[in-house]
């Protein structure tokens, strides 16, 4: 059974919603693109930060482990993807759902 995070997540992807939450101390403004599980078998989510608080330049891609995340909740809002897709990601080893694979081209057919 997914815990209650992992499903906002993936419902944030289904709709294209924004994901407010705090991760590792700081607050995070989010686009989760592919959810999933990572090499250890933990849940986790790439995402696209572009607000919030980082100690790196925003924005950037984020990968999550979803057992770290607190105070989640999805909001309306514009969607941000990542405007570099130089290398293939490696946060997410076993994809449950990508918004690119599974929900966008769906509705394209």
């Amino acid at each position: 059974m997914p815990s209650a995070t992992y499903a906002l997540f993936y419902d944030a992807i289904l709709r294209e919603k924004q994901v407010v939450c705090t991760y590792d101390g700081r607050r995070r403004e989010l686009c989760p693109h592919i959810i999933g599980k990572n090499r250890n078998g933990e849940d986790v989510v790439l995402a696209w930060q572009f607000g919030g608080s980082s100690s790196g330049r925003l924005p950037q891609w984020r990968c999550l482990r979803l057992a770290h995340v607190s105070y989640a909740h999805a909001r309306e809002g514009d969607w941000h993807e990542g405007g570099s897709h130089r290398s293939e990601q490696t946060c997410v080893s076993a994809i449950d759902l990508d918004i690119n694979i599974h929900v966008r081209r769906r509705r394209r057919a």
